[in-house]
């Protein structure tokens, strides 16, 4: 692990393994034999750690997930191995640089947004805090599309991660799965008069794995993450090829590729729905088929399922798990219907995401049918035993029936994934307190009343790893020298840093550490948008998905209302800021991509206006990647949490900022709730609605045109939006209007914008305190140890999975 045997293994890598010297290599030959000399290093720990838990026979957590945004790898293999110094010093030795090196790295970009981060860092936990664990997921061949920013508009571009290949991940050839879809389900009597049922005339496609090293923090412990890649289980059809039918020879092969081809097609089109569902089908058995091989190497009674075994499911996407592992102890272990669902729902837990219904995942029961027709049958059993058991508790009442049904009803049924995953799983969970509430009194309330016992709360967390050692660096190595490095694997020891909010040598270096890191983030920006940032100027900044929900547009109506007050007074005492805004809209979103246009028509017009200077700017940085934020977040000084009261799940977004030293500006929603306790109400800038006041308002009857009329500033910013203030074509965002006036304004950003507006000349006051804000931005990083990933998964293991974690 010392500075001289990296050196000689990169040299060795590069020219024995890539056939390359310092005359021919490229910078992706030099990261990939600095990879390949990691690598090695993980190699001995990875099979050590896989070995010691047969020997012990632990129990083992398996986390199925659809999505895992994992970014670049490289400075977390070398953090968490501890020999990111030693590797620099050795790469420098041969004579190349750290940077450039870890630069040629592309973003591992398996996951939409915060749903694959959080999966990402469940993994890091996992691995360090010792629990036996394997991460399922998909290799797709591209991963969320490159998001570039062309006249304003998002264009979608392939994301090409895989060109170069993944030195990262290791190919097993020899761990195959078939999946099969389509085809009849049979019934047939075995020879003690069972019946029983068989897949006959399927279409079998292959699941090939594809393992990646995920290394615990300085324990020794390497963890797997496994993703499966399609491949067709047939050879060409050499009849066509020979009679010169090429396309034809090779069709089936690349349909059966296709589902591991694409991040999460847009489902918009009936044939993106099958296919998205077969990708889900695809995880599901391919997972499956590998749990229950090894559990069977040490194991021949099923009964013991669940003392070696807990499968979690990260949100809706692989509840088909439930009749997939019925499927395999009935079908094809013979175990009778009873035993095999108290198995089932022992081993099976389940994490919803949302409090939206419209994103509840519901599959139409003809498009079951025809790909899974078994696992519809077994569905439709479930239900019809489980309205069975609960017909004394609900009687005739038959709106509750129809809520609690797993199968709607009616011309066109669905079947509904998230009451399968309550139905099937001893465990629910949401993922912060508010969130976890609100599902047993809205969403989930009617499974609540039958099932209290099943539902808790598990806050979501983040990797101090990557989020404050890896991403920054010198706050980190600061918080280090003060309090010892034991806060990496307990960020509860920040609390320590309070004493140091009065020390003024100790603030001196916090303040320039952040002043230093918004330099970053400004020589960036210079040279990639040409834009000149003040860095001087408030850092204020909202990275997330573009939604109606996350209201991305109410922080623009800001923006227009504050470049308004600044024409109107040029000479005036503003607080310079800066506005940067970055996010991918899903492609098939067509109101979230205006928001896009709007937000880059509205920073031309404020950046290129000469009485405006660097009193405002207001950026999109396109390609938010997590690479991005690891430069964004630690040169934030405020953190925008705005989303409408009870929308947001959680957030883990809001917890990366606070733990860098940002002030939350934000909404009483999602995490922001329990950070507002953590770091204390003075600390925090709260505004807008309440879920009650949400509640109470659409009552009583909303009306998005009375809060129009009543203020002026609000007025102006949304008829210059109207009016083509921003764009030469005056009705190119019609559409943003008509949802705030015409359409309700459901996301109640009118409602909120006067709240919101006066908050922000409240933070506009305080930032001019400095020393008042440096302390609580201090105070910020000093309590928020309760967010970190490894006390929520901490959580999981004793509360759901009952496995045993390492002190």
């Amino acid at each position: 692990m010392d500075a001289d045997a990296f050196r000689e293994d990169i040299k060795q890598h590069l020219r024995y393994t890539l056939a390359k010297d310092e005359y021919s290599s490229t910078d992706w030959d030099n990261y990939r034999s600095v990879v390949l000399s990691v690598m090695d290093r993980l190699h001995d720990r990875w099979i050590e750690t896989q070995q010691s838990y047969y020997k012990e026979d632990k129990k083992r957590v398996y986390y199925l997930s659809m999505e895992y945004l994992i970014g670049r790898l490289l400075d977390n293999m070398l953090v968490n191995l501890g020999v990111q110094d030693i590797a620099a010093e050795a790469m420098e030795d041969v004579g190349l640089d750290y940077e450039r090196v870890r630069s040629a790295e592309w973003d591992a970009g398996l996951g939409n947004g915060g749903l694959g981060r959080l999966a990402a860092c469940f993994l890091d936990s996992m691995a360090t805090l010792g629990i036996p664990a394997i991460g399922y997921g998909i290799r797709y061949d591209y991963g969320i599309f490159y998001q570039s920013i062309e006249n304003g508009y998002q264009v979608e571009k392939p994301d090409l991660w895989l060109q170069y290949g993944n030195p990262w991940d290791v190919v097993r050839p020899k761990i195959q799965y078939t999946v099969p879809f389509y085809g009849d389900s049979v019934a047939y009597q075995t020879d003690n008069g069972d019946v029983r049922f068989r897949l006959e005339n399927t279409h079998p496609v292959k699941a090939v794995a594809y393992d990646t090293p995920i290394p615990g923090y300085k324990n020794e412990i390497v963890n797997n993450l496994r993703l499966w890649k399609a491949a067709s289980s047939s050879a060409i059809d050499l009849k066509s090829f020979n009679q010169g039918q090429y396309i034809d020879a090779v069709r089936d092969n690349q349909l059966n590729e296709n589902i591991s081809r694409v991040l999460y097609p847009n489902d918009k089109m009936f044939v993106g729905q099958e296919l998205r569902l077969k990708q889900e089908f695809f995880l599901v058995s391919a997972s499956m088929n590998d749990i229950l091989r090894r559990f069977k190497k040490t194991e021949d009674d099923w009964r013991k399922l669940p003392e070696k075994v807990a499968i979690q499911c990260n949100d809706t996407h692989p509840n088909l798990a439930i009749p997939e592992l019925m499927r395999v102890l009935i079908d094809e272990e013979g175990l009778n219907w009873d035993t095999a669902w108290d198995i089932t729902e022992n081993t099976m837990a389940y994490t919803n995401h949302t409090l939206m219904p419209e994103a509840l995942e519901k599959w139409p029961v003809s498009l079951m049918r025809n790909l899974l027709p078994r696992h519809l049958q077994i569905i439709y059993e479930i239900n019809r035993r489980f309205l069975k058991s609960i017909q004394a508790d609900v009687g005739d009442d038959r709106g509750k029936i129809s809520r609690l049904s797993i199968v709607g009803e009616g011309e066109d049924p669905v079947v509904h994934m998230a009451s399968l995953g309550i139905v099937g799983s001893h465990k629910i969970n949401g993922v912060a307190a508010l969130h976890s509430d609100l599902i047993k009194k809205t969403l989930f309330r009617d499974f609540y009343e039958i099932f209290p016992d099943k539902f808790t709360n598990k806050t979501n967390g983040i990797t101090p790893r990557r989020w404050l050692r890896q991403c920054n660096r010198e706050l980190a190595d600061l918080i280090t020298s003060k309090i010892g490095e034991e806060w990496i694997t307990d960020l509860d020891q920040l609390k320590k840093l309070e004493e140091f909010a009065d020390d003024s040598s100790f603030m001196k270096e916090f303040v320039a550490i952040k002043q230093r890191n918004k330099q970053h983030m400004a020589d960036y920006i210079k040279e990639n948008r040409d834009v000149e940032i003040n860095t001087r100027s408030m850092f204020d900044i909202q990275i997330k998905r573009i939604h109606e929900y996350k209201r991305q547009l109410m922080l623009t109506l800001y923006a227009i209302t504050q470049y308004n007050r600044i024409k109107e007074n040029p000479d005036g005492d503003f607080v310079p800021r800066t506005i940067l805004v970055a996010g991918k809209a899903a492609p098939g979103y067509t109101l979230a991509k205006l928001f896009i246009k709007l937000m880059n028509d509205v920073g031309e017009k404020i950046n290129n206006d000469s009485d405006v200077g660097d009193k405002l700017k207001f950026l999109f940085l396109e390609n938010y990647s997590v690479t991005l934020a690891e430069k964004m977040i630690p040169s934030a000084n405020v953190s925008e949490q705005i989303s409408t009261a009870g929308k947001e799940a959680s957030g883990t977004g809001n917890m990366k900022f606070a733990l860098n030293g940002a002030l939350t500006i934000g909404t009483l929603d999602g995490a922001n709730i329990e950070i507002k306790e953590e770091v204390g109400d003075e600390n925090i800038f709260i505004f807008g609605n309440t879920v009650d006041d949400v509640d109470k308002l659409r009552r009583e009857g909303y009306n998005p045109w009375d809060y129009y009329n009543a203020n002026n500033e609000l007025k102006k910013a949304v008829d210059q939006i109207r009016d083509g203030f921003f764009n030469d074509d005056s009705e190119l965002f019609n559409p943003i209007i008509e949802s705030l006036l015409e359409k309700g304004d459901y996301f109640l950003v009118l409602a909120d914008y006067e709240s919101y507006v006066k908050k922000q000349g409240e933070v506009d006051e305080l930032y001019k305190n400095q020393k008042k804000w440096n302390r609580k931005a201090l105070l910020n990083t000093a309590r928020v140890g309760k967010f970190s990933s490894d006390r929520t998964i901490r959580d999981y293991a004793e509360e759901i999975w009952n496995v045993d974690v390492k002190k």
